[in-house]
């Protein structure tokens, strides 16, 4: 994740993460991004089942049942070993994860064991009784997704009165004390409604916004061709860093990052050179703490099944089962795949090879594999110019 409002706003400095590492070791959930820590926060898609079918979704889901999930005992080993091994923060996905009947138990479970459970979901399950639950059980933050104004939303959720049901969903978290945000995946249809979804963000009072890049695969792989031009992207980028700017100093309490795209990180980078060129070394640090793609290193996906990959996109390589062999075993193993993807920077061709950041970014793998059929291929959706790949 790329923190606009942290890298932008200076909301965070290499000093704060330096000190909150060297107490306990335990970096806080907001400075999680800038951790050199190789235990990975881990994506636990709980189920495949959901009771919506997104256009984007990058599993498929379907609302059946599906066989041979991970039982609830079955969940509880792979927490406490999730526990043992300290990883940061367990984010219980699906699918939609509120249709598991265990949820509940499970993540009452991670929050008493010291891990940080959150939940990320479409939002339509969640009333007042529902956030109490959520709240009751310890999870500490919900992450809705929104994929544009209500028209958008309802076509892309394939449900009509998808995004009223998502806004209420995030209302009745935070009134019952859960922190909440929205998830705003960018493509074609939807990236001339990102005012308007940034509108909502401040009159709502929502606390967090995370917009993700398009990622090729599942359905998502059928969206690549609507996928936003390099000068759509950097357009977008510069609306949301104008924002950004702006709700920080109004004082708008309001955290926005981006995902998917770590090219992010080198454009804010450029920005900050031209307008804060007193804080660029600082920024730079921030960012060689991020590390770019940490797909396989700092971040973990485990599907339903138990099958583990190096991230939630990777579903067709498998590293290991947990049913055969603990997770904290099998991330640690050395897997061919595993073994490159903690050294990315040395294995990118193109312009990912050739460019002077690539230890801050590395593109995203699994873009250029679908695009060019070669994993180690650029990034099709990098959108910097020659001139800004040199430092």
């Amino acid at each position: 994740m790329i923190g606009c409002t942290k890298l932008l706003c200076g909301t965070a400095t290499v000093s704060d993460v330096i000190k909150h590492s060297s107490v306990d070791g335990q970096v806080p959930p907001e400075l999680l991004q800038f951790s050199n820590q190789n235990r990975p926060l881990v994506v636990w898609n709980m189920t495949n089942r959901c009771n919506l079918r997104c256009r984007h979704c990058y599993i498929n889901a379907e609302d059946r049942h599906y066989q041979d999930e991970l039982s609830t005992e079955e969940a509880k080993v792979f927490i406490k070993d999730l526990a043992d091994m300290k990883v940061p923060v367990l984010l219980f996905s699906g699918g939609e994860p509120l249709i598991r009947k265990d949820i509940f138990e499970l993540g009452r479970m991670a929050a008493d064991l010291g891990l940080r459970p959150v939940i990320s979901s479409n939002g339509t399950l969640i009333d007042r009784d529902m956030a109490r639950q959520i709240k009751a059980a310890g999870f500490q933050y919900v992450g809705i997704s929104v994929d544009g104004k209500p028209s958008t939303h309802d076509d892309f959720r394939n449900m009509p009165g998808a995004f009223e049901a998502a806004l209420q969903g995030m209302h009745a978290c935070l009134s019952e004390g859960v922190k909440t945000g929205i998830r705003f995946t960018v493509n074609r249809y939807n990236q001339a409604d990102l005012p308007e979804i940034l509108d909502i963000v401040e009159r709502e009072g929502i606390p967090r916004f995370c917009m993700y890049h398009l990622v090729y695969a599942g359905r998502g792989e059928e969206m690549a061709d609507m996928d936003i031009s390099p000068e759509e992207t950097r357009k977008v980028l510069d609306l949301l860093s104008q924002r950004t700017v702006e709700l920080y100093e109004r004082g708008v309490e309001v955290e926005i990052l981006t995902t998917d795209n770590h090219a992010d990180g080198i454009y804010l980078l450029n920005r900050i050179r031209q307008e804060q060129p007193e804080r660029v070394e600082e920024v730079i640090t921030l960012l060689e703490m991020h590390g770019g793609c940490s797909a396989g290193t700092k971040f973990a996906n485990v599907d339903p099944r138990g099958n583990v990959h190096p991230c939630q996109f990777w579903q067709d390589y498998v590293v290991g089962n947990i049913r055969e062999r603990p997770f904290s075993k099998i991330w640690t193993s050395d897997d061919e795949l595993m073994v490159l993807l903690r050294e990315k920077d040395k294995h990118v061709k193109g312009r990912c090879g050739e460019c002077s950041y690539k230890q801050l970014c590395s593109g995203c793998r699994i873009r250029a594999r679908a695009v060019y059929g070669d994993l180690w291929a650029e990034d099709p959706a990098c959108y910097l110019r020659d001139e800004e790949l040199a430092r």
